[in-house]
């Protein structure tokens, strides 16, 4: 008598342990089908490949439980899924990787269709129901996880591009100031050279100006700093020059 409860028991264990597998399977499908339909729909090769491997995470997950829930088609539909999506990391172009990601996303339905017959069909209505709302509970909350790590990959991103905009700024102002400095030493060059020119015209050689611009590092000072410095120079240059010609007409 003892033995005859006891293969009821040992059977209905046996029917809630593979229901279970089934809805922890069908958990990671529906992630993963998830993962790969924001891969298709993704604008850019970089995103199209995050959501992919993500997707090919959610049904590695799933294979450790789809061959105890005994869901044979949801399983091949799943590896052919997968065999797909491995496939995408090697390519270049957002159009190369939609074509597979299209292929796996279609698949990948298929498998969630799958894996819904095999979850519900040895329940009856109330364990269905009640397995239903859990899973879609559990759904809900990964979901909010991932949305959680997609907004810090989002800051992150933020953050870099933020920094790099800033690098670029300093970079573009240091070669604005370089080109400056470069610019008034040309001119200041070409003036001493004119005035030189003509105070050797009239046998002053022995006044002749020289350059009154120092070696000064002026990579730290701002734009208009610079401005003032070499104008201040431009104007000393010419005050001299006005002076030794007034020496050269006596």
């Amino acid at each position: 008598m003892k033995t005859f409860l006891l293969l009821p028991i040992l059977f209905f264990s046996y029917l809630i342990h593979g229901q279970g597998n089934c809805e922890d399977a069908s958990a990671y499908l529906v992630n993963a089908y998830s993962h790969v339909k924001d891969a298709y729909d993704s604008n850019n090769i970089s995103h199209l490949k995050y959501y992919a491997n993500r997707s090919v995470e959610s049904i590695k997950l799933s294979k450790q439980t789809l061959e105890d829930c005994n869901c044979k088609k949801a399983l091949d539909l799943a590896n052919k899924s997968l065999d797909l999506l491995v496939q995408v990391e090697a390519v270049t172009t957002n159009d190369d990787g939609r074509f597979y990601v299209k292929r796996a996303r279609d698949l990948s339905k298929e498998s969630v269709i799958e894996i819904d017959k095999c979850s519900y069909s040895n329940a009856d209505d109330e364990v269905a129901e009640t397995s239903t709302e859990d899973n879609a509970l559990a759904n809900l909350q990964k979901e909010q996880e991932q949305l959680k790590q997609q907004q810090e990959a989002l800051q992150l991103k933020a953050a870099e591009i933020k920094q790099k905009l800033a690098q670029q700024k300093d970079e573009a102002l240091t070669l604005k100031k370089k080109q400056l400095i470069s610019e008034y030493k040309l001119v200041m060059n070409s003036n001493i050279k004119s005035y030189n020119e003509t105070l050797k015209l009239c046998n002053a050689n022995d006044k002749l100006i020289t350059t009154s611009d120092p070696d000064k590092d002026l990579s730290s000072e701002s734009i208009e700093a610079i401005k003032t410095y070499y104008i201040s120079n431009l104007k000393n240059l010419a005050s001299n020059y006005v002076a030794k010609l007034d020496l050269c007409e006596n």
